[in-house]
Formats: C-alpha cells, structure tokens, sequence
C-alpha cells in the first residue's frame, strides 16, 4: 500500500532536515584551525551533546582528554618540583590537580608517590592505550631521575613541551582533515536531496521506493552503499591521523 502523499512529503523534508543538522553541526576547518593557532578548546558540537545525551563518550574525545590532563599533570608537577617539593609528594599534589577522564586510574599513582612504591610501574599500568603517551613518557623520566639521581624537573619540562608541540600538530591535522570529513557527511545526503528533486520534477521515487519488492531492493542496496561509504571515509581519515601522528 503506498503511503499518503502528505505523510511522504513529510517523511522526506523531516530525513532533510535532520541531514542538515547533521553537516551543519559538524566542525568545520575554520573553527577548528582558529582553535588551534589561539589555543582554546572547540565548543561542543551537536553531535557532543547526542553522544553525552546518550552516556556513549567517543573514544577519541576519551583519548583527547587524556591528552589534555597528561599535559596538565606535567606542567603541575615541574612547578611543584620547582617551588623545592619533593618528588613524591610533588607528584601527589600534581595529581590532585588535575581531571583526568577516569580519576581512580590514577589513585595507585598517588598511592606509589607517598609510600615510596614504583612511581614508574603505576604510571604505566594508568596509562590508557588510547591518550596515555604523556603518562608513558612521564613514567619513562621518573625510571631515569631515579636511576642517575636529580635532574626530574628539567626531563619533566622537555616531556611537557613535547606533548604540547604534539598537540599542535594533531589539532594541524584535525584542522586539515574536517573539510573531507564535511564533504563526506554531504556526501551522504545526497540520495535525499536527489528525492526531493525528483519529486519537484512531479516524480514519486518514494511510491517506487515502498511500493513493490524491486523498489525496496534499490532502496536496501542504495542505504547500504551510502553506509559503506561513509564509514570508508571515515576510516581513511583516521587511519591518516594515525599516520600524521607524531
């Protein structure tokens, strides 16, 4: 049974609407390089908001939060070792400071710093596997100062000044990749605006669409390629940040 032409015009302008939301809440390239050269963090998008909505954190948000509060914790902890603090107890206060994605995965860390325990060991196993390259590289300095003795402030100082030229350089990236991000997401609702073309043109590609089994055969086929595509390209664009990663 076809459906009712209102109910179909409907249907096909609410599928536009929310295809247009959807591009227009996407980062562009100007906003996110603008982000990049003042240093300030982009505003949510609607789609932030869906997924926080929704209690299902990407986990490249997981990962730039870490990123973030590795970043944080370093540049804590090399002023507090340079106020005469001890390492430890530098280290600790550093911690406390800071708010990272998941605060308990740091608590063995505080724990290791005041009883004297393996610092390193508990920085690594805290570490993440996506976003934990700041702790990585921060249990790597605490091995070393320990081992030779002195000198954590200064390999602290270095390893906070890399992260954040790291930083730069994935914000670059990000800045660089959002135009074929935007492009793929317009991309996708093309087949809708080729509906509504056709149904200007005094056309019923919806009553094709739903009214026998070839029809709906197209439209199952057609869903599936736009689907595939998109997730291609959006693998491509993060296999291309993994690779520009530094």
């Amino acid at each position: 049974m076809t459906p009712p032409g209102g109910l179909v015009t409907g249907l096909v302008a609410v599928l536009a609407a929310a295809i247009a939301a959807w591009v227009w809440a996407g980062p562009d390239a100007g906003r996110t390089r603008l982000a990049s050269l003042t240093g300030t963090r982009r505003p949510r998008d609607m789609r932030g908001l869906w997924a926080a909505l929704a209690r299902r954190p990407r986990p490249g948000a997981t990962a730039a939060a870490w990123r973030a509060a590795s970043v944080e914790l370093c540049q804590s902890l090399a002023a507090e070792l340079s106020a005469g603090r001890t390492p430890g107890d530098a280290l600790a206060r550093a911690v406390s400071s800071v708010s990272p994605p998941d605060a308990a995965a740091l608590a063995p860390v505080v724990a290791a710093a005041r009883d004297g325990g393996d610092v390193a060991a508990a920085l690594l196993h805290a570490a993440p596997v996506r976003g934990g390259e700041g702790l990585v590289r921060l249990a790597a300095c605490w091995r070393v100062s320990m081992a030779v003795g002195g000198g954590l402030t200064a390999l602290v100082e270095r390893v906070c000044a890399s992260l954040r030229e790291a930083q730069a350089h994935r914000e670059e990236v990000a800045a660089q990749l959002s135009g074929p991000r935007a492009t793929a997401r317009m991309l996708a609702g093309l087949p809708v605006l080729g509906l509504l073309m056709a149904a200007g043109l005094g056309m019923n590609p919806v009553a094709f669409l739903f009214g026998g089994p070839a029809g709906f055969a197209c439209l199952v086929v057609g869903l599936a390629l736009d689907a595939a595509g998109v997730w291609w390209t959006r693998r491509l664009v993060v296999r291309a940040e993994d690779l520009t990663a530094p």
